[in-house]
């Protein structure tokens, strides 16, 4: 059985049989009228259903499906964060133990002139001669205040290493800043300098300066 041909497909028929359509009797109608209608009506309903029905659902469906994405990524990363709890909390110890030695490195207020006599002691062990020590306004933090002290020193380059040494043994913490070594009389040297050391504020302290932050805030 061979395929008809696009030569022995009468156009001209086709075409009477659409012209001389009895719209009063579809069920008289040549064959290809009756596909065409057909066709029609299933483009027409498959794009109302598209419109009134299909749309909304495909855009729920996109919502649903980046919410199980992102479900998936909290649920991944919440496994991943439980099987490394003991890690945190291990870690957290050793932050907590840390935290700890350093505070005891500061100060409290009633020990902070103690720790500026062991600074200038530090200096006239050896034999540096002060023209200036002189504690400047204290700069409260959140949780510690810095106590900026300027100093000025004679003495020879090696004095000065020597103290800068025995500032950084003390069992306190104390840093020397806005280091300046000039020329001084008599072939000596003399060191400007601001020394900082530090206090951990009592509990009185800390609630005044976050009362006062969450003011300033405000």
């Amino acid at each position: 059985m061979t395929k008809p041909s696009i030569r022995q497909i009468d156009f001209q028929k086709i075409a009477n049989d659409f012209k001389y359509l009895n719209p009063n009797d579809p069920g008289a109608w040549p064959l290809m009228p009756r596909v065409a209608v057909l066709i029609g009506l299933f483009f027409i309903i498959l794009a109302a259903s598209w419109w009134f029905f299909w749309s909304d659902q495909l855009s729920v469906l996109d919502a649903k499906q980046r919410e199980e994405d992102s479900l998936k990524q909290q649920y991944l990363e919440k496994k991943r964060q439980a099987v490394n709890l003991d890690l945190y909390i291990q870690q957290l110890a050793e932050i907590d133990r840390s935290f700890g030695a350093l505070l005891k490195q500061l100060p409290n207020k009633s020990e902070i002139e103690a720790l500026l006599i062991e600074v200038n002691q530090a200096g006239l062990g050896r034999g540096l001669q002060f023209e200036l020590f002189k504690p400047a306004q204290e700069q409260v933090k959140d949780f510690y205040a810095e106590l900026p002290i300027s100093i000025k020193i004679n003495g020879s380059y090696h004095d000065f290493g020597a103290f800068a040494a025995d500032i950084a043994k003390l069992p306190r913490i104390v840093t020397l800043n806005n280091i300046s070594v000039t020329p001084g009389k008599e072939g000596g040297l003399v060191l400007d300098a601001t020394t900082k050391t530090f206090r951990y504020l009592d509990e009185t302290e800390v609630a005044k300066q976050k009362k006062t932050s969450q003011g300033a805030k405000k």
